[in-house]
């Protein structure tokens, strides 16, 4: 049996797998194949629907604030997971931890457990909590960024080389004089890529979380919806798409200059 032909063969035993698997889930669902053929219906009623209009437009003022309210509330979510993630992820760090492993242990399966809840989920126990609120889309955004970016940073940190920072240490230097003149530069291009993809991410889950919070560009989405009021519903999905897109060719743009 050849290379190519083993691999070929685990292609198509892949394949088949997959479509087994979406066969017994459709069946144990119920789902029906036919249904499949008439998608093209409800594409052409969105399109036809969700196209902005001359009337759609004159609401741009109040979806463009409500935009940028949910940026803010995106971007300072990440700015103080990120700090406090650093915090924690210099403490829990493997490769330059000077004290018991176990606050190592605990950091990294508290980065785990909160990574691991969805920022849903969060927004749907605080609301019981703070109610309908920005400040519970904010600490919603804040948990399960404070999880992703723990554990990033942590994992960044392990591939520093501990060597410069014993180098320092052996001249003198305090241990957060060691960290802030060794580990912290080398790591602040990765740190920051990791914080430029937050916000473009936060931005995202921001407009599910403002649905259920009733704040930001997901409520006005919400109330342009339920009103009927589809070619302004559809503008707000546009110019949230243009934000996103403009977003990440900005972030783009900065990875570069850091490089």
């Amino acid at each position: 049996m050849t290379f190519f032909y083993r691999k070929h063969l685990r292609l198509a035993l892949t394949l088949a797998g997959l479509a087994t698997l979406y066969l017994i889930a459709s069946l144990g669902l119920g789902f029906q194949q036919a249904t499949l053929l008439q998608a093209h219906n409800g594409i052409a009623w969105m399109l036809q629907h969700f196209i902005p209009d001359a009337a759609a437009f004159t609401n741009l003022g109040s979806i463009g604030y409500q935009l940028w309210r949910t940026f803010v509330i995106a971007t300072a979510a990440t700015g103080l997971a990120g700090l406090v993630s650093l915090i924690l992820a210099l403490l829990g760090a493997r490769n330059i931890v000077t004290h018991s492993a176990t606050l190592s242990w605990l950091i990294r399966g508290f980065a785990s457990l909160m990574r691991n809840i969805p920022v849903i989920a969060w927004a749907l126990l605080l609301l019981f909590s703070f109610k309908q609120n920005e400040l519970t889309g904010y600490l919603a955004l804040f948990l399960m960024n404070l999880g992703f970016l723990t554990r990033a940073f942590m994992e960044t940190i392990e591939d520093f080389n501990p060597d410069k920072l014993e180098a320092l240490r052996a001249t003198g230097a305090t241990y957060p004089q060691a960290l802030a003149q060794s580990l912290l530069p080398e790591i602040s291009v990765p740190i920051s890529e990791w914080l430029l993809y937050s916000v473009e991410n936060n931005l995202r889950d921001a407009t599910l979380v403002g649905l259920l919070t009733g704040t930001g560009v997901g409520f006005l989405f919400d109330l342009y919806f339920k009103s009927l009021n589809y070619p302004a519903a559809g503008l707000v999905v546009l110019t949230l798409v243009i934000l996103v897109i403009a977003l990440e060719m900005v972030a783009n743009l900065i990875r570069k200059v850091i490089a």
